[in-house]
Formats: C-alpha cells, sequence, structure tokens
C-alpha cells in the first residue's frame, strides 16, 4: 500500500466497491472495466482508478479489474481479512435487526455479544446471543477481544454507554444514536443519524419540487 494520507471520502467509497464486487463475482463475472464499475455506481470510472490507485496497481490496461482478486485486495485495505468482534448496547427493535442482519453477515466483522441494561432484557437471546447486563461488558469486551462499540440506545444514555465502551478499551464506534458524543481522539467514532439523514432528504425533496415547477412554468 502506498504511504500516502487517505481521505475519509475514499475510504468511505471501498465498501461500496467490495457490495458491488461480491455481487459480480456471486454472478460468477470474472473481470470489470472501471467504466462499468462507474456505470453500476453513478461515479466517474477516473474517480475509481483514482481511490484504487491509492493503494496499489490493480487493473489491467484492456482488460480492468479482476474481480476476486479486487476483493482480496480490498479486503485486505479494509481489514477485513482478519476476525473482528464487536458488541452491541440496546437490544430493541434496531438492536435486533443489526444482529439478525448479523446472522447472514459472511464478512469477518460480526457482532459477538449484546448487553442492555433492562433486567427484563437480559438472559434472554437474539440469534444465538444471549443478552448481557451492562456490568459484564468491560470483562467480555476484554476475553473477547472486542474491538468496535455500537449503540443503539436512546440519546440520554449514549454518552454513558460510550464512556463505559472507552473505559473496556473499544478503539470504534458505531452511534445509532441521535446524539453527538465525546470520545478521546484514539477512538474513532461515526454515527448514522436516520433523523438527521430524513431530514436532509426532505430538505433535497422540496428542492427538486420546486425546480420541477420553476421547470414548468418556463
Amino acid at each position: 500500500m502506498k504511504q500516502t494520507k487517505i481521505s475519509e471520502a475514499v475510504v468511505r467509497r471501498l465498501p461500496i466497491y467490495l457490495q458491488v464486487l461480491n455481487e459480480l463475482h456471486h454472478r460468477e463475472i470474472q473481470t470489470i472495466s472501471s467504466q462499468e464499475l462507474g456505470l453500476k455506481l453513478d461515479l466517474n470510472p477516473a474517480q475509481i482508478r483514482k481511490d484504487l490507485a491509492y493503494f496499489g496497481d490493480f487493473g489491467r490496461k484492456g482488460i480492468g479489474y479482476d474481480v476476486t482478486y479486487l476483493i482480496d485486495k480490498i479486503k485486505q485495505i479494509l481489514k477485513l481479512d482478519q476476525a473482528i468482534n464487536v458488541a452491541l448496547v440496546g437490544a430493541g427493535n434496531l438492536g435486533h435487526a443489526l444482529c439478525n442482519y448479523n446472522r447472514y453477515a459472511k464478512d469477518s466483522m460480526k457482532i459477538v455479544a449484546v448487553f442492555d441494561a433492562h433486567p427484563s432484557k437480559v438472559g434472554s437471546k437474539i440469534n444465538n446471543l444471549t443478552i448481557l447486563p451492562m456490568d459484564a461488558l468491560e470483562d467480555t469486551v476484554k476475553e473477547l477481544q472486542i474491538r468496535i462499540g455500537i449503540i443503539t440506545v436512546p440519546a440520554f444514555e449514549a454518552q454513558n454507554v460510550a464512556n463505559q465502551f472507552i473505559d473496556a478499551g473499544i478503539e470504534g464506534i458505531l452511534n445509532f444514536a441521535p446524539a453527538i458524543l465525546r470520545v478521546p481522539e484514539e477512538v474513532r467514532i461515526h454515527h448514522a443519524d436516520f433523523t438527521r439523514e430524513l431530514l436532509s432528504l426532505a430538505y433535497y425533496l422540496e428542492k427538486e419540487r420546486n425546480e420541477s415547477n420553476e421547470s414548468t412554468l418556463d
């Protein structure tokens, strides 16, 4: 891999490339060009080539990319060629949905422990995972070498959960709670805020409607 500072935008596009490549592999398609990838993803082929070139020379002129080879390389880049254990706090509807997805996940990154603060939920199961009490979090994280934590609790509980993850040694957090969390610099945090995304989507819907009306008047 080239020793160049990689932007977050590039890293966020790599899983998108991987998803399409996995679909192609499932359909037994062996090679694909950057132009074909660009059409599937509605991206400029030059952008795709530039993104991948940060990490190495994976394509062959006149042939394109070997699908299986590129899948392996992107998995290595994303560290998916090694097991990454994940813990989830919040066994509500969203927590259940994520654990249900976990059943079908073929990646090396999987939810291996679920926690909840409500005694009525502790001891019940989601798939093959027994819901554990919060006071078991630190020991479980260390025992299972869990590196990533997922937060699916109400906003007012989210910071406390993040603190417990940090104290337990978690390296990265995916936060689904509608709250901005404070974490140390050495802990990476990504926010997946449904409310924010819906509100921004509403803005663009209204914008497109106004542009359509103006076009009709013209």
